[in-house]
């Protein structure tokens, strides 16, 4: 019983920590965005699902606009509406330095992975990003220096086309496939999809997700609406 509520206790303290972490990154989002006029938007949605809660802030940085070094940060919130329901609950935040080779979008990485399940993990990898106005994609193929020894690709494939002068169509395509090789099993794996309208910054529309968790693949889906504000 006693180890038990360590566990809890430890549980609950990596979430507070998490959550804590969050918070003080969406802070230093907006801030970055707000002192660097013309710089990338730092996009933060909230995803209302008729089994769940998201939130999901993305902060991807240059240190400087001729550095080859950038930082890509994704902090993401999940909170089911069912308290008994713990499938699911999690903050996990990645976090990578990267450093660009070349003027293709290619990139070498290393930094580390808070998760509010499993821990902290150490992590090193390669990104490839492009931007313009109509198209975003961002693809990162990560290695966990953890015991189960997880390789983590990640996808997020933005298409946002002008509708008029004033508005434009947003849709988006986001995946993670997490594999454990210590256990030669199936760790994470989700597919989200969002299509909506986009104004200026405000951007809204419907959206899906679907989830899987541990080697049985647990799945939970979560249907809704979401609302996104570029700081």
């Amino acid at each position: 019983m006693k180890k038990l509520n360590i566990v809890i206790f430890k549980f609950r303290l990596t979430q507070v920590c998490l959550l804590f972490l969050f918070y003080f990154t969406m802070a230093m989002g907006t801030t970055y965005a707000q002192s660097k006029p013309g710089s990338p938007p730092i996009p933060l949605e909230l995803f209302l699902g008729h089994e769940q809660l998201n939130f999901q802030l993305i902060v991807k940085k240059k240190f400087a606009p001729e550095s080859k070094l950038d930082l890509l940060v994704i902090s993401v919130f999940s909170e089911n509406w069912d308290k008994n329901d713990a499938i699911g609950n999690s903050v996990v935040i990645p976090f990578q330095f990267n450093y660009n080779i070349g003027k293709k979008g290619f990139a070498i990485a290393a930094g580390g992975e808070g998760n509010s399940v499993v821990g902290f993990s150490p992590l090193v990898g390669v990104e490839h990003s492009f931007a313009s106005r109509k198209v975003l994609a961002i693809t990162v193929l990560n290695y966990l220096i953890n015991e189960t020894q997880d390789l983590k690709l990640f996808g997020l494939y933005e298409y946002k086309p002008p509708i008029n002068e004033t508005w434009s169509f947003y849709s988006r395509v986001q995946f993670v496939y997490n594999y454990g090789f210590a256990e030669n099993s199936h760790n994470r794996s989700f597919l989200y999809l969002r299509a909506g309208v986009k104004k200026g910054p405000l951007g809204f529309g419907l959206g899906a997700n679907w989830d899987q968790y541990g080697p049985n693949r647990i799945a939970k889906d979560n249907f809704g609406v979401f609302t996104r504000w570029e700081f």
